[in-house]
């Protein structure tokens, strides 16, 4: 069974959060000025690294300068957090040439989700640390989402309470580390090094923008990977703006799920405030968490 991986230190106010696009372009200079408000709102002091506002097509800046920036960051020991201002696409074209050594050394913690889900993955596979499935620096923080990312960054309670029950498609109760994010990109990683450990995991996925056939694909994928008969549980969250809400019965989103809770040894729930949301969980993807009938909850040490 995978074990659970090491937390990087908690951001506590005062902590110097780099600011870096390793993955699409902000389309306005306001999503940097509202990504370092969030920053100092929940008192961090927010470090804009040069690339934050670079273009270079549907990239935030060519693959040596994203990867530069986080680099710089990933190894200066007055940065104490990695805040990613956006997703969009890139981050898979640049995880080989990311210093895993100086994080493994210098651990901190990593913020985003999205495309960012790859960047997870790869600090997983190469580092065994802790990192956080949670909003862009550039978001609007609702009440919910700004409470969870600040318990999850600060280790300071359960950054998934506030929640009823999740609806349970196969009922059970299981322990294990979080993995996951979003399924495109956990997919895509399939086969490489560094692929999801989903071995003995609670599986947490979300999408967006992708039709029924499209999710149903990538869940074949996982079916046909073994991945899904080897995880421990699976905590569906949101696939929003589909665009396939015409699409004939019986086949839809739920039938999906519940043909892949087939393939799962322990419990599925679905409905969890996780992915394209204003109001989302920040998930600490490696640490240990409990999933049952109550819902996802970090697991007692």
């Amino acid at each position: 069974m995978t074990r659970s991986a090491i937390a990087p230190p908690p951001l506590a106010p005062g902590a110097r959060v780099a600011m870096l696009s390793p993955a699409g372009p902000l389309t306005d200079a306001s999503d940097l000025a509202r990504a370092e408000s969030n920053a100092r709102a929940l008192g961090w002091d927010p470090i804009v690294f040069p690339g934050a506002l670079a273009r270079h097509g549907y990239l935030a800046g060519d693959d040596g300068a994203r990867v530069a920036d986080l680099n710089a960051a990933v190894r200066d020991p007055r940065i104490d957090g990695i805040w990613c201002i956006r997703g969009g696409y890139g981050t898979m074209r640049i995880l080989d040439a990311i210093d895993y050594e100086a994080l493994r050394k210098s651990p901190k913690a990593v913020i985003g989700y999205s495309d960012i889900t790859a960047l997870h993955c790869a600090i997983r596979a190469r580092c065994d640390l802790v990192s956080y499935h949670g909003p862009t620096a550039r978001a609007t923080l609702t009440p919910f989402s700004r409470a969870s990312l600040e318990r999850a960054t600060r280790c300071e309670g359960d950054p998934f309470e506030g929640v009823r029950p999740l609806p349970m498609v196969r009922e059970g109760s299981v322990a294990g580390p979080l993995v996951g994010g979003n399924l495109a990109l956990l997919c895509a990683l399939i086969g490489t090094a560094y692929s999801a450990q989903f071995d003995g995991a609670i599986l947490v996925i979300e999408d967006v923008n992708e039709p029924l056939y499209r999710i149903d694909r990538m869940i074949r994928q996982l079916i046909l990977s073994g991945a899904l008969a080897s995880v421990a549980g699976l905590c569906v969250g949101a696939f929003t703006e589909r665009g396939d809400e015409t699409d004939d019965a019986p086949r839809s989103l739920d039938v999906l799920f519940e043909e892949a809770a087939v393939h799962v040894r322990g419990p599925v729930v679905t409905g969890a405030p996780v992915g394209h949301l204003a109001d989302q969980w920040t998930i600490p993807l490696g640490a240990r968490a409990e999933l049952s009938a109550r819902g996802l909850a970090l697991a007692a040490d």
